[in-house]
């Protein structure tokens, strides 16, 4: 008598999904490397950063006086953490950039490979270099006497809060990259989102002494509401306006954070596929 025997099934990711991760992976990898080869690339997104917590921290910390009599350095913090991720914007473009004129791109082109594979490894190596600069921003400023008093669990939410955000920064720096191309084109465009977006926020000085139009257009500023949401996970004093941003800042943070993911990242990969195809 034949005994029939079945096998379970074991589910198969579809051959696309697999290929496009296993690009991913291994394109992460090689970025991972570059860094790892070129450490000039992580001086870069430390000293700044670094020489931010120092110079506000301790020479204009004496000057700026907050509601109530907190500490500036610990409310600096946020802000500088946060100025950081949106800087990769500027980052992020030119390696892009760099990767479409030196014929990188053309050589990934002839593989059979993923496109959004070469964007996403991109973006997401660029994590590697954000954890590396809020290591060691968290070192200085712990030296000048920033504490995190909500708790680790706060304190790991607010660090993942500012990795996204890096991350959504870093997609729209990749459709920067792939639209305007030119270096010197790409640090003006980057200029001009970076410095108003930060100092038209709550990043450095308290938003209270604003007159009220402009203290409105700076809460509703998107990074007012990461830094916000970060200093209240951090346990940092942030003084709260009325409006909703103000009141509801870590809810606000992240429907921004993934509603600049969601619209900048197809937005890229329309674009890559375009630049790759002439």
């Amino acid at each position: 008598m034949t005994t029939i025997t079945s096998t379970p099934l074991v589910p198969v990711a579809p051959p696309a999904l697999a290929g496009a991760a296993s690009d991913t992976a291994a394109l992460f990898a090689r970025h991972v490397r570059h860094i790892a080869r070129t450490p000039e690339k992580l001086l870069g997104v430390t000293l700044m950063p670094v020489a931010y917590v120092v110079i506000f921290g301790v020479l204009f910390g004496a000057a700026i006086a907050l509601p109530g009599g907190s500490s500036y350095g610990e409310y600096l913090m946020a802000g500088i953490f946060t100025q950081t991720m949106l800087s990769t914007v500027s980052s992020t473009a030119l390696g892009v950039a760099d990767d479409l004129g030196n014929g990188l791109v053309d050589r990934f082109r002839s593989l059979p490979m993923s496109q959004g594979a070469v964007l996403l490894a991109r973006t997401a190596s660029n994590l590697v270099l954000s954890l590396v600069s809020i290591t060691v921003m968290a070192l200085v400023g712990l030296l000048i006497g920033w504490r995190v008093s909500a708790g680790a669990a706060a304190a790991l939410g607010a660090v993942g809060l500012l990795l996204l955000f890096g991350f959504a920064m870093s997609w729209l720096g990749a459709l920067i990259g792939l639209v305007v191309r030119g270096a010197e084109a790409i640090s003006a465009v980057a200029f001009l989102i970076v410095m108003p977006l930060t100092f038209l926020s709550n990043a450095f000085i308290p938003l209270n002494g604003l007159p009220a139009w402009l203290r409105a257009v700076c809460e509703w500023n998107p990074i007012s509401s990461v830094v916000a949401a970060c200093r209240e996970l951090f346990g940092n004093p942030a003084p709260a306006g009325d409006s909703f941003p103000a009141a509801h800042p870590i809810p606000m943070a992240v429907a921004l954070t993934l509603a600049v993911l969601l619209v900048t990242a197809p937005l890229a990969v329309r674009a890559y596929r375009s630049a790759v195809a002439r």
